[in-house]
């Protein structure tokens, strides 16, 4: 077989100068037509990533914000929801306090009328079993005095008998 470095020294190093050459010419004509469109190109996506990080803090203050403001309203919500649950406990207290004056009241006017009811049944029944022990008296004096009484005496042997009766 053939050996390249064998061949000739001349060409080898002529190889070497025309590839530099070629390497040369290659990375001139980027430079001068493509150079720009691949900083551009670099640039770009550099703009794109810092603008993608500042986007991101952004967000992230803005979530600490509604996170604080959500903080902030909760709080108050809770502050509120207290509030209403005093101010029903307050109500049902009141509420109770009438209530409870209300049946003392009530109770005191049943046991007044029932005390004035009482009071009208057993005038009646004493002025019932007055007009009984009247008769009966009557009947007794009569049987055991043998004579019949005048009305008015009648009317005061009764009223000294339920005097005596009162006492």
């Amino acid at each position: 077989m053939f050996n390249l470095l064998e061949a000739t020294p001349n060409t080898v190093i002529g190889n070497v100068i025309v590839a530099s050459g070629a390497f040369i010419i290659l990375i001139v004509l980027i430079r001068v037509f493509a150079w720009k469109q691949i900083t551009g190109i670099f640039e770009q996506r550099a703009k794109k990533i810092s603008d993608d990080i500042d986007s991101a803090e952004e967000s992230k203050v803005e979530a600490a914000k509604l996170v604080a403001q959500r903080e902030n309203e909760l709080a108050g919500s809770k502050e509120e929801a207290a509030n209403i649950i005093q101010t029903a406990n307050d109500t049902a207290a009141q509420n109770r306090t009438k209530i409870v004056a209300q049946a003392n009241e009530e109770v005191a006017i049943v046991k007044k009328r029932a005390k004035d009811e009482i009071a009208q049944e057993r005038q009646e029944a004493l002025n019932s079993v007055k007009g009984d022990v009247a008769d009966i008296s009557v009947k007794i004096a009569e049987k055991l005095i043998g004579q019949s009484l005048d009305p008015k005496a009648q009317s005061e042997l009764i009223d000294s008998y339920l005097a005596k009766l009162g006492e």
